[in-house]
């Protein structure tokens, strides 16, 4: 499936929508259909910093738990705290009701790191991960 335009990817199947310095995040269509049902999902609280390509939560499927990296660094400035009660937005809409935080960038030029839709659609054919 053809990844959204407009967003940008990590390598580790999360992706960021930029608007001014601050990103929305979230992981891919990919990430999520690999998993199964996603049945919690940890967020970063807001107010911590976060490093690009830390390890900052994790996505607990009924098939694995897997570790969240922000494909972005900086601070926390809100959580989908709807994910807390429905975390099977994440699998419903992975793009849109499904995302996981919002982040002020501390340096904008994080984007050139991460990949565009057509880079990241040809990473997860080559690799298939």
């Amino acid at each position: 499936m053809p990844q959204p335009e407009g967003l940008l990817y990590s390598k580790e199947h999360e992706w960021a929508k930029f608007d001014g310095d601050v990103a929305t995040v979230g992981i891919t269509d990919y990430a999520q259909n690999s998993l199964g049902d996603i049945v919690y999902v940890e967020l970063p609280r807001v107010g911590s910093a976060v490093a690009q390509f830390a390890s900052i939560g994790v996505v607990e499927s009924v098939k694995a738990v897997s570790d969240l990296f922000s494909p972005v660094g900086g601070e926390v400035v809100e959580d989908n705290a709807t994910l807390e009660a429905d975390p099977a937005a994440v699998n419903r809409d992975p793009y849109g009701a499904g995302w996981l935080y919002k982040v002020k960038v501390s340096d904008l030029a994080q984007r050139g790191l991460l990949m565009s839709a057509a880079d990241y659609d040809a990473m997860v054919a080559a690799t298939g991960t």
